[in-house]
């Protein structure tokens, strides 16, 4: 009669883990909320006024009653840690070969950028049976990344990356929401996220308008911003090279001392915005800061250049 479901479709791989969680723990609540409340009602009839019954009580002492109301909640709740400890480590690290896809969160859209050179405005197409990792940040305040469908929900942050990774599992047109209070217009933050076959997703990805893909468009901006001057091998400036660079460890000086500390998303973007900050140990600190010069949507296009740099060798 009423088309109201419990929960929402599970069209990922980890929808259906995570809601036998939920439900063991509403179990579990419930069970506990039941037999407490039970006991208060038996209770509260045994010794209703006027019925006759012994009020003395008599202290008494069951090794046995405080041994089992200590080690049941103990072993429930070290089920429940284990269980979401392991869901929360299955979800941390997106597989090899997982689809990219950058978001830029700001009030109040979203912005998908894909490495093929589709961009999208609250929409997001992605392949049935292969895992997306979504690389996202705001331009202004906190936004959330939800699709209930997915079970998945991400705080987007201004001035840092958070991912989050999933693998549709049902062909479908599923709802995208901001989860997080960003503003006046908040509730117009939404969208829709469409899974689609394989075949029909690289149709999609051909379509006329896909432009060139991310990493050329990261080139060109690369040039654009006067990067290449001094990172392809100036005569003049001595900086540090960028080919091969992405995924591995770099030194970096700070006072008289050396760390080392790894090229991902957001030791690019750091250096590209603070340079100051992230100084690679042999080289001055003469780099310029871009911060506020360059929109989140193309330091998402110079990092994307940067990481297809990552197997080349440094030519001379």
């Amino acid at each position: 009669m009423w088309d109201f479901p419990l929960f929402p479709d599970q069209a990922s791989t980890i929808a259906s883990k995570l809601d036998a969680l939920m439900l063991f723990e509403l179990g579990v609540v419930a069970f506990f909320t039941v037999m407490i409340g039970l006991l208060v009602l038996g209770f509260c009839i045994r010794f209703r006024q006027g019925n006759a019954v012994d009020r003395s009580h008599p202290p008494t002492h069951s090794k046995a009653m405080e041994a089992a109301w200590i080690i049941i909640p103990l072993i429930i709740s070290v089920v429940m840690y284990a269980w979401s400890t392991r869901l929360f480590f299955e979800q941390y690290e997106a597989p090899a070969g997982a689809a990219q896809i950058d978001v830029v969160g700001k009030q109040w859209m979203w912005y998908l950028q894909h490495p093929e050179g589709r961009s999208e405005t609250n929409e997001l197409h992605v392949p049935i049976g292969r895992p997306v990792k979504l690389n996202m940040t705001s331009q202004d305040v906190l936004h959330s990344f939800y699709i209930p469908a997915f079970r998945m929900k991400q705080d987007v942050l201004p001035g840092r990356y958070t991912s989050f990774w999933f693998e549709p599992t049902k062909v479908g047109v599923y709802d995208l929401f901001c989860a997080e209070y960003c503003g006046t217009n908040h509730s117009i933050m939404i969208g829709k996220v469409h899974v689609m076959e394989p075949d029909a997703y690289e149709a999609w990805l051909a379509e006329k308008g896909a432009g060139p893909s991310q990493a050329d468009e990261g080139e060109k901006l690369f040039v654009q911003n006067h990067c290449a001057g001094c990172h392809r091998g100036s005569q003049i400036v001595h900086a540090p090279r960028l080919e091969g660079v992405y995924g591995k460890p770099v030194p970096i000086q700070v006072g008289s001392e050396v760390h080392f500390e790894t090229a991902d998303e957001t030791y690019i973007r750091d250096s590209i915005l603070l340079p100051k900050d992230k100084v690679v140990a042999g080289y001055e600190p003469i780099m310029p800061s871009f911060k506020d010069q360059i929109s989140e949507q193309d330091l998402l296009k110079i990092i994307a250049y940067i990481k297809s740099l990552a197997n080349r060798e440094i030519s001379q």
